[in-house]
């Protein structure tokens, strides 16, 4: 993240360097304000056992957040929403969360839901139950008004939604 600062800062810059100082110092106020959400995120996820840090969603699209913040990440449908799940897919995940006892999978603002129901009534089956722990901001910021508006909200807001279903008890 502090390269995409770095690229936006020396862009406005190089745009009006009249007002250099100013953008630099912007970017250094929110690299403290992502430094600052990099520490509170790294507190939140030590509320959840080692054993439970799986993220289940609809595709790959948190890859990134799970190598920063030491999850295993599974996406139904890899790493692009336009390849269907298929049922092999949906009865490997089902295991995986039946084994391990993952207490919630996630749905995605910009996925369908119904490959996650599939994977619900799978565990189901498996006399599991593994509920929907909230919606995740994945590939795009959120409308306005919505906490994931900007992006330290975004994470905020996602950080909230999967520890407090992570944490849950069975």
């Amino acid at each position: 993240m502090d390269e995409a600062v770095k690229v936006v800062q020396d862009a406005l810059m190089d745009l009006d360097p009249s007002h250099a100082e100013v953008y630099r110092a912007n970017a250094q106020r929110y690299l403290q304000k992502l430094e600052e959400l990099d520490r509170w995120v790294r507190e939140e996820v030590k509320r959840i056992p080692p054993g439970q840090r799986v993220l289940i969603t609809a595709h790959d699209a948190f890859k990134y957040f799970g190598k920063a913040y030491g999850f295993e990440v599974h996406g139904l449908q890899g790493v692009t929403t336009e390849v269907e799940a298929s049922v092999a897919d949906i009865r490997a995940l089902a295991e995986l969360i039946v084994q391990r006892r993952i207490p919630a999978i996630f749905v995605e603002e910009t996925v369908p839901v119904r490959f996650l129901r599939a994977l619900q009534e799978a565990v189901r089956a498996r006399g599991f139950e593994v509920v929907i722990g909230g919606e995740l901001y994945s590939d795009a910021l959120g409308a306005p008004g919505t906490p994931g508006e900007t992006y330290l909200g975004m994470v905020r807001h996602n950080v909230e939604t999967i520890v407090q279903a992570l944490t849950r008890a069975d």
